[in-house]
């Protein structure tokens, strides 16, 4: 979702593709990401907003609370981080502040991120070190993978060769040690690149 301070609206996306096709048209002074969004993650989707729309905050609804997520979002450019669960003044209480220029975290996580956040240090249950060697590409080919996307459709959605995507997923298959689709797709959901 984008919010804008000077038109209030709001707009909702279908898809993280979708949101980095009108970001850079449109705008917004605050984008609600989430970190489960099909064709394109959250996660991956801020780290490409940062640069396509530098001003804008990004602030992330999510169900999951797990400090590797709520770490990762944090790293690829977000202001703030809020659980679902939160209430709607909570989520009100965020965007002020991000548009204020503050970090914010849902009171509900800060006890358990507040310390590894500022002293960055790094969780026992941060990303496996294969992940974090993945190339953006890479992990957009296997999060649509998972999706259960077909290698032309995944083409197509990337605006490259099928030969192109083969490619990729033969690199992830290596790096990540893992020899099928359904050994991808279970490690896509366990690392959170989609939802099970």
């Amino acid at each position: 979702m984008c919010w804008s301070r000077n038109s209030p609206w709001w707009v909702k996306w279908r898809s993280g593709r979708a949101l980095l096709e009108a970001a850079p048209r449109l705008l917004p002074d605050v984008i609600l990401l989430d970190l489960s969004m099909p064709l394109l993650n959250g996660i991956d989707a801020a780290y490409q907003l940062k640069r396509l729309v530098p001003d804008t905050k990004l602030l992330f609804l999510s169900m999951h609370g797990d400090a590797t997520y709520v770490t990762e979002a944090f790293r690829a450019g977000a202001a703030g981080y809020v659980l679902k669960r939160s209430t709607a003044t909570e989520l009100l209480q965020a965007i002020r502040a991000v548009l204020r220029g503050q970090l914010y975290i849902s009171p509900m996580l800060a006890k358990d991120m507040l310390d590894p956040l500022l002293h960055s240090t790094r969780s026992k249950r941060s990303m496996t070190a294969p992940q974090k060697q993945l190339t953006i590409r890479q992990r957009e080919v296997l999060q649509l993978v998972a999706e259960g996307r077909s290698l032309k459709e995944i083409a197509s959605i990337l605006c490259v060769s099928v030969k192109t995507v083969e490619f990729h997923k033969t690199r992830i298959v290596k790096q990540l040690g893992l020899s099928t689709t359904a050994d991808l797709t279970k490690y896509a959901v366990t690392h959170g690149l989609v939802l099970a």
